[in-house]
């Protein structure tokens, strides 16, 4: 009785782990492998981050977007809106995985109704899509559409693909908000790690902190109860 309860702690928290982890990503808990890029932000909704550059030479922006899926099966996406704030008219990149690869394609986003892969209404180079540890990175260059301290860019992620083609998101507050300005023209040489309601220890907030101490310090306690049964 007692081996079995011990059994159970510790799956519990080797659950708990890897829940943190895939829930933590932030620029400095997650690393790209092979790419560097001078700037990160931790974006303010769905555990998102984007890593970037601007040339100024050619006004290109070359980013590496990482985000988790709603569920598993499910997608990720980061877009560029010209003419809007929200996802109408966003020029997204959508990655999810289709017989077992993950690939990125581009769709124009005319309305809510439709999502029609489709050719973007700018120039976009060196696409790619990785996965690893459930994390999707989608890497792009891009031609600046307009000014480069006036882009709109959006972000999301989704449950669920039928047939190649991505289901609905949630309607939940994350994904409503998810959606800021970016300007790219004030990016430095050195990592910039902007965060939105949290500290220095990556982007977490001191209330998540606190969260995973007591939640962890339960667990130990689970785990010392039960060998002490």
């Amino acid at each position: 009785m007692a081996s079995s309860s011990l059994i159970f702690a510790i799956s519990a928290i080797f659950f708990a782990l890897r829940f943190s982890s895939a829930h933590s990503l932030t620029c400095t808990s997650h690393k790209l492998p092979g790419k560097d890029f001078p700037n990160c932000k931790d974006l303010p909704t769905l555990g998102a981050t984007l890593r970037y550059s601007y040339n100024a030479t050619n006004n290109s922006l070359s980013i590496a977007y990482m985000a988790t899926p709603a569920k598993p099966g499910g997608w990720v996406s980061w877009a560029i809106n010209p003419t809007g704030q929200g996802m109408q008219g966003a020029q997204a990149i959508i990655a999810f995985k289709s017989n077992g690869t993950v690939v990125p394609k581009t769709y124009n986003i005319s309305s809510y109704k439709s999502i029609v892969e489709s050719k973007l209404s700018f120039d976009v180079w060196d696409l790619s899509a990785v996965e690893s540890d459930g994390v999707i990175t989608i890497l792009a260059t891009v031609k600046v559409p307009g000014k480069p301290d006036q882009l709109n860019q959006v972000w999301q992620v989704g449950p669920s693909v039928t047939g190649g083609r991505p289901d609905k998101h949630d309607f939940a507050p994350a994904n409503l908000a998810s959606k800021s300005p970016l300007s790219v023209s004030t990016s430095t040489s050195a990592r910039e790690n902007t965060t939105t309601g949290g500290d220095k220890n990556g982007g977490v907030s001191v209330t998540n902190n606190r969260f995973g101490v007591g939640f962890f310090a339960g667990l130990l306690m689970l785990v010392a109860s039960c060998v002490n049964f």
